[in-house]
């Protein structure tokens, strides 16, 4: 039975770097196989995890940067560290080479550590919320401000008769893709 290193890496949108965590998994001795997600892991739909799980075999091993990159929620951690222990797979996190999360101990620690980050997640979304309701209250944060049919109609007729679309939004309060927008859907 060969056994294969198989790294996951996960970056919670499209437009972030991975290249951080793809620089320590070479520095810790590299991969056979990888998988790279661009998604966060609040969403449990997960396509290259869900890959990465169906890839794996008995005596591979999974390599990830730290915790919070496999999981966000201690359910879903331990779910998916359980789903690799019964395939008789071990799991890596480099951030805690020490974690063996195939005993008691290191299951328990999983715990904790998971727990942590999922505190630390809720704790950013409830700061998040705080500040939007802040905001709000110094008026600094609104919905983008919605044309009605009438100003549509006006601002579609002075771009006809030659008025720029960078001058229509400046005037109506409003960014010049929501000028366009509203000329495609009226």
């Amino acid at each position: 039975m060969n056994k294969h290193t198989v790294a996951y890496v996960r970056v919670s949108s499209a437009d972030q770097n991975e290249a951080r965590q793809l620089e320590a998994l070479e520095a810790s001795g590299g991969y056979d196989k990888l998988f790279v997600e661009k998604i966060s892991a609040k969403n449990r739909q997960r396509p290259e995890l869900d890959a990465m799980l169906s890839h794996v075999r008995e005596g591979d091993v999974v390599r990830v940067k730290s915790i919070d990159r496999l999981a966000r929620s201690t359910s879903d951690l331990l779910g998916i560290v359980q789903d690799l222990s019964d395939k008789g797979v071990s799991v890596e996190f480099l951030d805690t080479p020490e974690m063996n999360v195939n005993s008691a101990q290191g299951k328990f620690m999983l715990t904790v550590m998971g727990a942590f980050a999922e505190l630390e997640r809720t704790t950013i979304k409830e700061r998040q919320s705080e500040g939007i309701e802040i905001a709000k209250a110094e008026g600094r944060f609104a919905k983008k401000k919605a044309l009605s049919p009438q100003q549509i109609e006006e601002a579609a007729q002075k771009r006809e008769d030659g008025v720029s679309v960078a001058d229509l939004a400046k005037d109506l309060g409003v960014s010049k893709q929501t000028l366009y927008t509203a000329f495609k859907t009226a």
